[in-house]
């Protein structure tokens, strides 16, 4: 009888291990949905000014420096996502993932004030 109640209890676990698996690939296939309805697609082109994402700046100490870098120029868009830019004050020229960019709708950037004052802003 002890063996016949613990076959049972092994089929019950085997079922709840398989609702869980079950369970767990709903709620990624839901998450995956939720995120990729709310990715905005981005497109570049040729002459456009774009701010570069810099991931690294995480080593450098100061939480409020901006992760953006540029203004950066296009030179050339490939079809799956990479993108040519061209540093202006340099002119060295690399290819970055498009996803690291956003359009720039700002003006000309003063490189020569490094910061800002309260009185000033």
């Amino acid at each position: 009888m002890a063996g016949e109640a613990r076959k049972l209890q092994l089929n019950e676990l085997e079922e709840m291990r398989l609702f869980s698996y079950e369970n767990a690939k709903l709620f990624k296939e839901n998450t995956k949905k939720w995120h990729d309805k709310r990715i905005q697609p981005r497109v570049f082109e040729k002459g456009q000014r774009v701010l570069l994402f810099n991931s690294r700046l995480r080593l450098f100490p100061g939480k409020l420096k901006s992760r953006w870098s540029g203004p950066f120029t296009i030179t050339k868009v490939y079809p799956h996502g990479a993108v040519d830019v061209c540093n202006e004050q340099s002119g060295k020229e690399f290819k970055v993932n498009g996803q690291r960019l956003k359009h720039y709708l700002g003006g000309e950037v003063d490189r020569a004030k490094t910061s800002i004052t309260l009185e000033d802003a």
